[in-house]
C-alpha cells in the first residue's frame, strides 16, 4: 500500500484511518496522494488544480480539485470581453444603423432637382418611411429578445432624432411647413432628451401611451408632407399635422410635470435616508 501513511495503516481500508492523522485532511484517501504542504505558520497549504474541462462539464474524468477563489484560466477576461463586443452586433443596433445611414440619403432624394420633382420626393418618402418602420421594430426587437446594449440606448434616439430633424428642416427649407412647426417639434425633442438626463439621478421618465401616439401622428403627418400631395390629401395633412403639434406640445408638458415628480420624490428619499443614517 504505497503513499498511504504508517499511522494509516491500522484501519481498515486505510481511508479512514487517513482523517485522523495530522496534516491529512486534505488528502482524498487515492492511492499515491501526497498530503499537502505546509507554509511557515504551520498551516496546509492547498495546491489548486485546474480541470482543464470545468468541474462539472461532461465526459471529465472526475471532479475538479479547484479551490474556491482561484484565479480564472488566462484567456478568460479576453473571451468574454470579445462575446460582450461581439453583442453589438445584434439585428436591433442593425436596424439602427440602417436607420442612422438613411438620413444623409433621405436628404439628397429630398432635395434632388430643386426638391419639387414628385418622383424624387417619392423615393425620399420610402427611405423616410423605412426609417420610420425600423424604429418600430428594434427596439421591440431589443426588448423581446435582450439584445439590449449600451449602444442601443445612445444610438437609437439619436436616429430617431435624426430622421425627423432632417425632415423637418428639408420641408421648412422649400416652404412646405412653416419654420415655427419645426422649431416646436424639435425644441420639444431635444428639450425633453436633455430633461431625462438631467433627472436620470432620481429614476427613469417612462416612455407613455400620448407619446407614442405623438410619434406616430408625427410621422405620418411628415410623410404625408415629404410626399407632393395635392387637393383634399393636402388639406388633410395639414388637419393631421395639426393633431400632431397639439400631441407634441401635450405629451412635453406632461414629461415636465413627471420629471418634476420624480426629482422631489428622489430628493424627498435621500433626505430620508440621510436622517435615518445620522440615528
Amino acid at each position: 500500500m504505497t503513499g498511504i501513511p504508517a499511522s494509516a495503516a491500522g484501519g481498515s481500508s486505510g481511508a479512514r484511518g487517513a482523517a485522523s492523522t495530522p496534516g491529512a485532511s486534505g488528502a482524498t484517501g487515492r492511492s499515491g496522494a501526497k498530503p499537502a504542504k505546509k507554509g511557515s505558520a504551520g498551516a496546509p497549504v492547498a495546491k489548486s488544480v485546474s480541470h482543464p474541462d470545468g468541474p462539472d462539464a461532461p465526459g471529465g474524468s472526475g471532479p475538479a480539485d479547484v479551490q474556491e477563489g482561484a484565479r480564472p484560466a488566462r484567456g478568460s477576461k479576453l473571451t468574454a470581453a470579445a462575446v460582450n463586443q461581439a453583442s453589438v452586433w445584434n439585428v436591433a443596433n442593425l436596424l439602427t444603423m440602417l436607420r442612422l445611414l438613411l438620413v444623409p440619403g433621405f436628404v439628397v432624394l429630398m432635395l434632388a432637382d430643386g426638391g419639387y420633382d414628385p418622383a424624387w420626393r417619392s423615393l425620399a418618402w420610402a427611405a423616410f418611411a423605412i426609417a420610420m418602420i425600423t424604429d418600430l421594430f428594434d427596439g421591440h426587437l431589443a426588448r423581446t429578445y435582450n439584445l439590449v446594449t449600451d449602444f442601443g440606448k445612445i444610438a437609437d434616439p439619436i436616429a430617431d432624432k435624426a430622421i425627423m430633424g432632417a425632415a423637418l428642416i428639408c420641408l421648412s427649407w422649400l416652404g412646405d411647413l412653416p419654420w415655427w412647426v419645426t422649431a416646436v417639434i424639435l425644441g420639444r425633442e431635444l428639450g425633453i432628451t436633455l430633461l431625462r438626463f438631467l433627472v436620470i439621478r432620481y429614476g427613469v421618465i417612462p416612455a407613455s401611451r400620448g407619446g407614442k401616439l405623438k410619434t406616430l401622428t408625427q410621422g405620418v403627418a411628415v410623410g404625408m408632407y415629404v410626399l407632393a400631395l395635392t387637393g383634399w390629401l393636402a388639406t388633410l395633412r395639414f388637419w393631421v399635422m395639426a393633431v400632431a403639434i397639439v400631441l407634441t406640445v401635450v405629451t412635453g408638458l406632461d414629461y415636465v410635470r413627471q420629471a418634476i415628480v420624480l426629482r422631489r420624490r428622489g430628493i424627498a428619499e435621500r433626505r430620508a435616508a440621510a436622517e435615518e443614517a445620522e440615528r
